[in-house]
């Protein structure tokens, strides 16, 4: 999105190893 701020254009996509959902302790897959 373009929003006139410093790092515009910039898209940080990150490898994602584990999901973990705080709430409710799940992990993996599960947390999705």
């Amino acid at each position: 999105a373009y929003t006139g701020n410093i790092g515009d254009g910039k898209i940080f996509v990150l490898p994602v190893e584990e999901a973990i959902r705080v709430r409710t302790g799940e992990t993996g897959e599960a947390a999705l």
